[in-house]
């Protein structure tokens, strides 16, 4: 076809065929949603440094990208006019969260830009399998194009706004200040313990408990941050914390805590368990253990964040400590969950099933195991009979497929797993044996 005919066919394609093949392509892109939320927040956390922060940081990101690609195809789907489109309020909460963390705004706006560039190699690319007739697809990715970058260009003015406005708020509390230099000390940046100890009000050489202490989403509320203070001391006292905490706010619905324990190397989490337990609105709880000094400052922080990414990941109690027997292994576990579920369902065969019957049947070996294979501990810690015990674990062995003593650290650390990850590891039938 010369030019001229070229240019033909593209006078004869008509605004009604584009918006059918435009409506049609944005349809099946929401249909992938999930996945285009998933590989955006892949490439944004690995590109932009500043971005690949802790779990909750990461699972607000991924709400963001889902807000923004979701408008962006429901304007393409419904036609919906510049004036009447509403922001997500995740890419809001978003820059408020980035804001309070001291992230620097061009990392938000370059992942506007990085965000853009992948929806819209997306959108070319169901295009190309979508529509057949190249005029139409040559003027149905002008329109997404043009979408996409109009979207971009207004909701990242306010967002920039939303931040800038954050962050002169979040500066003018003292604690954020404080909350500064202490990341100064996370970082290893601050040498001089003396003036340290003098910036945050306390003292830095003597043993410290981390601990993380959060708010679930769908219970955040205004004045969260003098709640879980009040809470951080609670716990304090009920430990028999040596000094008042230190608290420092992570974002609106999480703080940072230190609590001083002089000279002691334990404590038992089981006493926050009973007093968070009783109350339904208390916070969730991640501790470190205890440790001693700036070194020691840093590490139990360290583990109590890897202890809550752990609790988010998976179905962990309220509360949760890195020194409990499993979690230190079960945090490993879970830094690469996709690998771990398929490994956890290659040891366990069907026994990693996730209905109510298997999952009786791997807590039942797990404690089996842990006592030393003995049925009557077992049976004692369980509750249950010996021979029940041992009617349950071989019937564990017969939906393993072989018997557990023939790999039995893998059993163990897959058991493990399937304790602390629960669904994030078990949500799929395995395919039997």
């Amino acid at each position: 076809m010369d030019r001229r005919c070229a240019r033909c066919h593209s006078e004869a394609v008509t605004e009604e065929d584009v918006d059918r093949d435009v409506v049609l392509v944005a349809s099946l892109l929401n249909e992938q949603l999930g996945d285009i939320t998933m590989t955006m927040r892949e490439v944004l956390s690995r590109e932009i440094d500043e971005l690949s922060g802790d779990e909750p940081l990461l699972n607000l990101l991924g709400a963001s990208i889902e807000g923004n690609v979701e408008t962006i195809l429901h304007i393409l789907q419904h036609h919906i006019a510049d004036e009447n489109v509403e922001p997500p309020s995740a890419a809001f909460e978003y820059a408020r969260r980035l804001a309070q963390r001291g992230v620097p705004v061009n990392a938000l706006v370059r992942a506007y830009r990085l965000g853009q560039d992948h929806l819209l190699k997306r959108s070319f690319d169901a295009i190309e399998r979508t529509i057949s007739d190249r005029a139409v697809a040559f003027r149905a990715s002008q329109r997404f194009v043009t979408t996409t970058f109009n979207y971009v260009d207004w909701i990242s003015q306010h967002i920039v706004s939303v931040y800038e406005s954050e962050r002169e708020r979040w500066l003018e509390n003292r604690s954020a200040v404080r909350a500064a230099r202490i990341k100064e000390l996370i970082d290893g940046k601050a040498t001089d313990t003396d003036r340290a100890e003098e910036h945050i009000g306390y003292p830095l050489r003597r043993r410290h408990v981390g601990a993380v202490l959060w708010l679930d989403e769908g219970n955040a509320s205004d004045g969260d941050l003098a709640t879980l203070e009040r809470w951080a001391t609670s716990i304090g006292e009920s430990l028999g914390g040596q000094g008042k905490p230190l608290v420092v706010a992570c974002d609106r619905t999480s703080v940072w805590v230190w609590l001083p324990f002089g000279h002691r190397d334990v404590f038992d989490p089981g006493l926050v368990r009973s007093l968070v337990e009783s109350d339904s609105a208390a916070p969730r709880v991640a501790f470190g253990e205890p440790a001693a000094g700036v070194d020691g400052f840093r590490e139990t922080h360290r583990q109590a964040l890897r202890a809550q990414a752990l609790a988010l990941a998976g179905d962990a109690e309220p509360v949760i400590g890195f020194g409990e027997p499993g979690v230190a292994a079960a945090c490993l576990l879970s830094a690469d969950l996709p690998s771990t579920k398929a490994w956890v369902q290659r040891v366990l065969g069907r026994l990693a099933r996730p209905d109510d019957q298997h999952g009786r049947l791997r807590e039942t070996v797990r404690v089996f195991l842990g006592e030393g294979c003995s049925y009557t501990a077992a049976a004692e810690r369980l509750m249950m009979h010996k021979n029940s015990v041992k009617y349950r674990v071989a019937r564990a062995e017969e939906e393993r497929g072989r018997p557990i003593s023939d790999d039995r650290l893998d059993v163990e650390l897959a058991l493990l797993a399937c304790r602390w990850l629960g669904d994030a590891i078990i949500t799929e039938t395995p395919a039997a044996r």
